[in-house]
């Protein structure tokens, strides 16, 4: 399984084409917001083309994570904490397994926030609390770890939310913090099957007061026949060697007039040998890879200053889609930042989930549960709003024709189950 998964990440940071049947981690089966199936589902409501719908007791940053018949959720519980695993046929819970209590909210999110990980035999979870265990398939519990206990308490302003990055058995976590500690920012990797640490490589930085915070999730870049980490936050992104977590080379300019509450939420994004990273809105830097040391200027592409804050962008090589918060379309183009269109609102709200990019179509998804279904390349054209009147922070899976969306009320299947 582990192979499977590796040589379908390695296809598609080469650019080529992969069928995508689960959805393995946050940001899907490719680390890209990007599905290839086919013939999804455009439009639909609270009662119509829903398969099924499974009531959730809280709302929920973490997307739902999906392998052929099991969905696995991190779920807030009042103050308590737990990993559910669901049947993904009829969707009813088969098990529940405690992460213990310290649920908190913080802003807008709770402890709940980072997305499982799994490669269809073991399943990881981390919460905001720190603990990090691992299940098998059965719910039996391999392994534990209580990250802050080992590292020391986490410092970040809002609570934390990065989900772990799974790659070839290993588990890599960061923890890019500032606003209230004076503890280092640091880099994990974690044996997937015995819970030991591999490395921890600290990760400084020379942002202040709340801008060393980081929500995001790393992500791995192709570079010739080597992968690397990227790890995104503390005014830079930075890409790291996978067998020690030593860092290759660092691209500044994120944060130029040097605020304070720099912090960064939307992740990395990686494709076709481009590092896109996005900050506070302003600038949006793409950094082409292959570079060493310092890389700010040198490997630098092109510069946007109407990026997201929260959402993490989402490109299929030739174009770069972008939502800010208030549903404020661009679309760029990928290798030149050459702006195809600009400023095209969507249903007005508030955006938090990450558009996904699968079939031809974008869908994005506002706090206020409304769906916007766009087609995707250069024209600007809406071709559905679909609305569940539901609080929603967590970005849609996708898998086997089904689209998966969680609310603060119910986890919806979206569409019929195509085998």
């Amino acid at each position: 399984m582990n192979r499977i998964f590796t040589g379908a990440l390695a296809a598609c940071l080469l650019g080529s084409t992969v069928q995508a049947e689960n959805w393995p981690q946050w940001r899907g089966p490719l680390l890209s917001g990007i599905s290839n199936e086919k013939d999804l589902p455009v439009t639909w409501s609270q009662t119509e083309n829903i398969a099924w719908k499974l009531e959730m007791p809280a709302w929920s940053g973490a997307t739902p994570i999906v392998w052929d018949n099991h969905i696995f959720l991190n779920v807030a519980e009042g103050e308590n904490l737990y990993l559910w695993a669901v049947d993904r046929n009829k969707g009813t819970v088969l098990w529940k397994r405690s992460f213990g209590g310290g649920n908190v909210k913080m802003q807008k999110q709770n402890m709940s926030s980072p997305s499982p990980v799994t490669d269809g035999k073991t399943v990881w979870s981390i919460t905001g609390t720190g603990i990090l265990k691992a299940f098998d398939y059965s719910g039996k519990e391999l392994w534990s770890r209580n990250i802050q206990k080992d590292y020391g308490a986490f410092g970040l302003n809002h609570g934390y939310a990065s989900s772990p990055l799974l790659h070839d058995g290993y588990l890599y976590i960061q923890v890019l913090h500032g606003m209230k500690t004076d503890d280092p920012s640091y880099i994990l990797k974690i044996d997937g099957k015995s819970g030991k640490t591999i490395w921890r490589v600290e990760r400084p930085t020379t942002a202040e007061r709340e801008s060393p915070d980081s929500y995001a999730t790393p992500m791995l870049l192709k570079n010739g026949k080597d992968l690397e980490l990227v790890v995104l936050g503390g005014d830079c992104i930075t890409g790291h060697d996978l067998a020690t977590g030593k860092e290759l080379w660092r691209g500044g300019g994120l944060n130029p007039d040097n605020n304070p509450f720099y912090r960064m939420v939307a992740s990395p994004v990686v494709w076709d040998g481009v590092v896109y990273a996005p900050t506070r809105v302003k600038p949006l830097t793409a950094f082409k890879a292959g570079g060493r040391g310092d890389i700010t200027t040198s490997h630098r592409l092109w510069q946007f200053n109407n990026g997201p804050d929260v959402p993490t962008p989402v490109t299929d090589g030739k174009y770069f889609y972008s939502i800010n918060d208030r549903g404020i379309v661009y679309c760029l183009d990928a290798k030149t930042g050459k702006e195809i269109y600009g400023g095209k609102r969507i249903k007005p709200g508030t955006y938090s989930a990450s558009p996904v990019l699968a079939d031809g179509k974008i869908y994005i998804t506002s706090e206020e549960g409304i769906t916007t279904v766009l087609k995707a390349g250069p024209e600007f054209e809406i071709l559905a709003e679909n609305n569940m009147n539901e609080y929603t922070l967590s970005t849609i899976a996708i898998s086997d024709g089904q689209l998966f969306l969680r609310t603060d009320k119910y986890l919806y299947a979206i569409g019929q189950r195509r085998k």
